[in-house]
Formats: C-alpha cells, sequence, structure tokens
C-alpha cells in the first residue's frame, strides 16, 4: 500500500526569518494522520534568512539528522562542537541524556535551507553523541547511497536505531530499486523534481508511506533528489 503525503498538505511554520514546512505535527501544528511513521517522527524542511537562526535549546533522547541543500549552515551544542555544514553534509546529533545546541545561518547575505529529520531511538539515557560526513553528488547519482544506518556501514553517520537512510539523485529517466525486508515499511520524500514511486508520480516536497510492500522502485527521475527510509 501507499499512502501520498502532498507538498501543499505539509504543516506550515512561517516567522519571518524562518519558513518551514513540517511534514509531521510539530510545534502548534497537529495532524492526527501524520504523526510520525514509526520511528521517523520529524521531517522539517527549513529556510532561515541570513544571519538569523535557532538559539541555544535542548533535546533528549532523539536521533536528530541534518541534511544541507543549499547555503551554510553553523552548529554548536553543549558537547563542544562547532562545525559549519553545507550542501551533501549530513549531520548526526544524539541528544541522548540531554545536549543542549545553536542552529545559525553562517552567511549574512544567503538564505540556507536543509532538512531537519528526528528519529525515535531505540532505548533512552543514551549518552550523547555528534558526527558529520559529506556524501559527493557523484556518490549518490543512479545510487542509492546509505547515508546513515544503526551500525555506521558504507561510510554512513550512525544512528541508534533499527533504520536505514538512503539519498539519491536521479536523471535523465534513471531509477532505482530497494528491496525490503519482511515486516519492514518505507518512506519516500522527494527534495526536488519528479519522480516515480511505485507506480505514484511525485514531486518536489512529496512523499509516501509504504507498508505491505516487498519492494520500492523509483523511476523517471527528472532532476530529481530524494531519501528513502527503510524502517521497523
Amino acid at each position: 500500500m501507499l499512502q501520498v503525503r502532498k507538498s501543499e498538505d505539509r504543516g506550515v511554520g512561517n516567522f519571518g526569518w524562518l519558513d518551514s514546512k513540517h511534514s509531521f505535527s510539530f510545534g502548534h501544528y497537529y495532524d492526527p494522520n501524520h504523526v510520525g511513521f514509526g520511528p521517523l517522527l520529524v521531517i522539517n524542511e527549513d529556510k532561515v534568512s541570513p544571519g538569523q537562526g535557532f538559539g541555544t535549546h535542548g533535546h533528549r533522547d532523539m536521533e536528530i539528522i541534518s541534511y544541507v541543500l543549499s547555503g551554510a549552515l553553523e552548529h554548536k551544542d553543549s558537547m563542544g562542537n562547532g562545525s559549519v555544514l553545507h550542501y551533501g553534509d549530513v549531520q548526526r546529533m544524539t541528544a541522548g541524556t540531554g545536549v543542549r545546541h545553536s542552529e545559525y545561518n553562517h552567511s549574512n547575505k544567503e538564505g540556507v535551507h536543509f532538512l531537519q529529520i528526528w528519529i525515535q531511538p531505540s532505548q533512552g539515557g543514551i549518552e550523547p553523541g555528534y558526527e558529520e560526513k559529506h556524501f559527493t553528488p557523484e556518490s549518490k547519482t543512479g545510487a542509492l547511497r546509505l547515508i546513515a544506518s544503526p551500525d555506521g556501514r558504507e561510510g554512513s553517520v550512525l544512528v541508534h536505531q533499527d533504520a536505514l537512510i538512503y539519498a539519491s539523485i536521479l536523471n535523465g529517466g534513471a531509477g532505482a530499486v530497494h528491496a525490503l525486508g519482511a515486516g519492514r515499511q518505507a518512506y519516500v520524500h522527494v527534495i526536488r523534481g519528479t519522480l516515480t514511486v511505485n507506480g505514484t508520480e511525485l514531486k518536489g516536497g512529496d512523499a509516501a508511506k509504504i507498508t505491505g510492500e516487498e519492494s520500492v522502485t523509483l523511476s523517471g527521475g527528472d532532476n530529481v533528489e530524494v531519501l528513502l527510509f527503510d524502517l521497523p
């Protein structure tokens, strides 16, 4: 079964300095039909104005992944990490027993555009941790590139959950197929472009919940960047 989540149906948070689209219930936005999908709880598409950002705030018992699309995202946290992330960078922060951090647009001239993804860990009380990796466009083009996994294999960032995240760039009608194990489900989030997922066309900002299927087939990619989540 495939359930489509259209881009224009996402929740909206616009605060002047921040334009955010919420795929799942978040903050003041609540939709009983979209309160996470398995351990995947949040996908926020955030655009932050130059020189603006999220001041220091706290999290616990959450795997927080940032996927930068354009611009420069500045991160600082209570573990002593500080970094500026650009396109192709993937950051994972394990909030665990508690961490505080801030996220700002590093530029005073250009906006920053990124996805913030929250995954519920398989257990609480994990020691906080931090990791970032860079994935080139070439490594994602025409393939499903593993960017997050429970064991950090293939150079992916490590998440404390039995979840896999793949990123792909598909052009010229290119596609890819991902097999799902027994009892597994998938979530496909189209970042940009148009794509057919198991026979259904999606465009940038659209997503699909996939359950009860043996595989996910991505086809007809036209200037597409997409994330595929393989979830318990």
